[in-house]
């Protein structure tokens, strides 16, 4: 890509856009297509924000963060399909398991497990989440019937209304976990059906084939925002961290701890909520838009991949896919191997309260725990990678989580309304969070940018621009 670091400075610009993820990315480029002059500031040293890929020693390119791209993620498709990216299947062929908590293994193929602890109870509350999720108005949410009751309660405390089924509740904490990154005690069980509608339904975020996990990027799931940021050129300014932003009753002020200052008549901000809290701003946020952004954390999540010299596992007619209960750190494991096979890749997700006692032991002890269970799910030669790397949200420099935010209860009733997505002052949002369709996932950070980008020029008005 041509973005480049510079030198400090002030910079006048018509637009200032913070962050370089697929949303800024997007409201950059759809400004700068209607002749808008517009600067964005990232504070890493690359663009993609969540969705991040890199090239190992072992030769193969690892998604550290966002990976799959779905049939019915239009705009992700359109944007892949323009700037030649190809895509591929996500690996499914053969058995996958599902390890119990008391360590007894089913063998299954398909989307779901036909039969086991619990799952009868658990499609019957699947389909009531479908039903009710069908419900919800995407783009006035507060307009949903039963918005307030359903806001109130925990994603925990509604499913406990409805089942003490605890082999069915063990199966929808792990939905939960493995969507949002959070646990059932901790999320709005408005934002979760919320989120089903914005995505198409249950089956839609949890499945495979024609789904939410249909696909990947043969170049990472970065390469789009790659390619965008080549598009936009000197526009991008990496290593530039936005500290403060002051708005007067023309212009924006937008201060880096680069050192640089841009002056523009508008700001976009596309960071994740919780990264908003690092900016300070002059005047303070509405409270609208404060007290929404506490109400929205980061989820919890670490990605683990080990690499092998093959995906032996297919030999023994095994897909890699598993679901793991219980005491184990790893919920979630799929094959994540380049298209060609050229290697072997699984990649393990901890999610949630997992991830923080994992997280908090020694790097042996996680390895270890991480590649026992990687062991039981495709045997013991995967006790012994040639490469293994991790990626643990928390920690990881200004994104503060991932993959997304999830919405505490109470968080839509106090706050959506004026606070999800409208403009403070001279300030838009943008991000995955802020959009109706595909919240919280790539496809959604992209139809944000273009919902700002819209807000922005209208606000700007017609400009007559000299030639040349």
């Amino acid at each position: 890509m041509t973005a480049t670091r510079r030198e400090p400075s002030a910079v006048h610009a018509e637009v200032v856009v913070v962050g370089a993820g697929y949303a800024g990315l997007t409201t950059a480029r759809r400004l700068a297509d209607a002749g808008i002059d517009v600067v964005v500031l990232e504070a890493a040293d690359r663009v993609g924000g969540r969705v991040f890929s890199q090239v190992r020693a072992s030769g193969v390119r690892l998604d550290h963060g966002g990976q799959w791209i779905g049939p019915t993620q239009r705009r992700f498709q359109a944007l892949a399909a323009e700037f030649d990216c190809p895509t591929f299947p996500t690996w499914e062929t053969g058995r996958h398991v599902e390890i119990r908590a008391d360590g007894t293994r089913a063998d299954y193929t398909g989307g779901a497990p036909e039969s086991g602890p619990g799952i009868a109870e658990y499609e019957r509350i699947t389909a009531l989440l479908d039903t009710l999720a069908r419900t919800v108005d995407l783009e006035r949410p507060w307009e949903t019937p039963r918005f307030a009751e359903f806001d109130a309660l925990s994603a925990e405390e509604f499913l406990r209304t409805e089942t003490d089924d605890k082999d069915a509740l063990q199966r929808l904490a792990l939905a939960v976990q493995g969507v949002w990154c959070a646990e059932p005690r901790e999320i709005s069980f408005f934002h979760v059906l919320f989120y089903l509608a914005s995505g198409g339904g249950y089956e839609q975020l949890m499945e495979t084939s024609g789904c939410a996990q249909d696909s990947r990027l043969g170049d990472g799931a970065d390469a789009v925002a790659r390619a965008l940021a080549r598009s936009l050129g000197a526009r991008i300014r990496l290593g530039e961290p936005v500290l403060s932003i002051r708005q007067t009753q023309t212009e924006v002020h937008v201060h880096t701890g680069g050192g640089t200052v841009v002056h523009a008549a508008r700001a976009v901000v596309t960071v994740p909520p919780a990264a908003v809290e690092r900016i300070a701003f002059d005047p303070p946020l509405p409270p609208a838009r404060l007290g929404w952004v506490r109400h929205a954390p980061m989820g919890r999540v670490a990605k683990v991949h080990a690499v092998y010299e093959e995906p032996f596992w297919r030999d023994a007619g095994r897909s890699g896919i598993a679901t793991l209960y219980g005491e184990r750190p790893v919920g979630v494991v799929f094959d994540n191997s380049p298209q060609d096979a050229s290697r072997g890749v699984l990649v393990a997700f901890v999610y949630g309260d997992r991830v923080d006692r994992w997280a908090a032991a020694p790097d042996a002890e996680r390895r270890r725990a991480v590649l026992t269970c990687l062991s039981e799910v495709v045997g013991e030669r995967a006790g012994e990678p040639i490469d293994y790397v991790e990626q643990i949200w928390p920690r990881t420099g200004w994104t503060i989580g991932g993959y997304e935010c999830f919405l505490t209860p109470g968080g839509w009733t106090s706050h959506g309304r004026d606070g999800w997505r409208s403009p403070s002052g001279r300030v838009h949002w943008a991000g995955t969070e802020t959009a109706s369709v595909w919240n919280g996932y790539i496809d959604g950070a992209i139809s944000s940018g273009e919902r700002a980008a819209r807000e922005v020029a209208a606000a700007l008005g017609p400009v007559v621009r000299q030639p040349g």
